[in-house]
């Protein structure tokens, strides 16, 4: 049986807008995880990039847990576990960095025992660590991905649209907590924002499945938790105009925040549209830097 394992998960951006907790992509910026098994017990973690000196090996940290939850179901054996992460996603930034580590090690436990288990499987194990499954669902699967809870678990329906797309993700210095992120937003909605979500959301997949991108500048509207964490993010609505005056179709919150990902035409200057929202951050005092990124479409897999 083979000892080590490297793998690599896509970043990913959920919400997309208008289709929160539900709506999910993955893009091609990646964190590569080694799981390397020890003979003898305990934990070892080596960290290079984003979060080095920051995370820690014990049984909490999301990649052994994960790695392990596989691990002891379909094998049960004792074991000392190494993970290597090279990291290029920042942390606490509404990329998915967490998604990564979990599905990371779901992947790795899973090849490492003979892939016993099913996407479907793992996507059920992954939604029952992270607590929903709109940012571990893209980084499984690849795509986009549409995503629905019920009481047997998790559930995704992955599509890629009808033409590329180019995402221009643009990353604050200031980090956002997942929790802090989700404080903000009341828990009950006017009727008529709901509606309003509802139609975006339906509008969003039908625009991507149907090439027919004029729609996806309001496709991208939100009113269900955007309007809620603008206060957490200083000059989120200069950004949004940014992008929108420099050729983006629209702009959204990346997951909980703190970045901002603007959807564009490939063909469209994607620089000058990522120049114009730092510049538009840097306004409101805010240092950030971009990534022009397109969609992944594999998913989590062994390099």
């Amino acid at each position: 049986m083979e000892k080590k394992i490297t793998v690599i998960v896509p970043a990913t951006s959920a919400n997309c807008g208008p289709g929160y907790d539900s709506l999910g992509l993955a893009c091609d910026l990646y964190n590569e995880f080694t799981f390397e098994i020890l003979e003898q017990p305990g934990f070892e973690l080596e960290v290079i990039g984003e979060g080095e000196g920051r995370l820690r090996a014990s049984g909490r940290n999301l990649a052994f847990l994960s790695f392990l939850k596989v691990w002891n179901e379909v094998n049960g054996a004792k074991i000392g576990l190494k993970v290597t992460m090279q990291n290029s996603i920042p942390l606490s930034r509404g990329l998915g960095s967490s998604s990564t580590a979990i599905v990371a090690g779901l992947t790795a436990a899973n090849l490492l025992t003979g892939a016993t288990l099913s996407k479907e499987r793992l996507l059920d194990y992954a939604t029952e660590i992270e607590g929903h499954p709109d940012n571990v669902a893209p980084a499984i699967l690849g795509g986009i991905t549409i995503s629905y809870m019920d009481q047997q678990g998790a559930h995704s329906l992955r599509f890629v649209p009808q033409q590329e797309l180019c995402f221009i993700a643009v990353v604050p210095d200031q980090p956002l907590s997942t929790h802090k992120a989700r404080q903000a937003i009341p828990q009950q909605i006017p009727h008529v924002d709901a509606v309003f979500n509802a139609s975006r959301t339906a509008l969003y997949v039908g625009a991507l499945l149907s090439g027919d991108y004029q729609y996806l500048s309001a496709a991208l509207e939100d009113r269900l938790h955007q309007p809620y964490r603008m206060p957490l993010i200083p000059g989120m609505a200069d950004v949004f105009s940014a992008a929108k005056a420099n050729g983006a179709y629209g702009a959204i919150i990346s997951g909980a925040g703190s970045t901002l990902m603007a959807y564009a035409d490939p063909h469209k200057d994607c620089q000058k549209i990522a120049s114009a929202m730092i510049e538009a951050f840097k306004n409101h005092g805010q240092n950030s830097k971009s990534h022009i990124l397109k969609l992944d479409l594999e998913g989590a897999r062994e390099k």
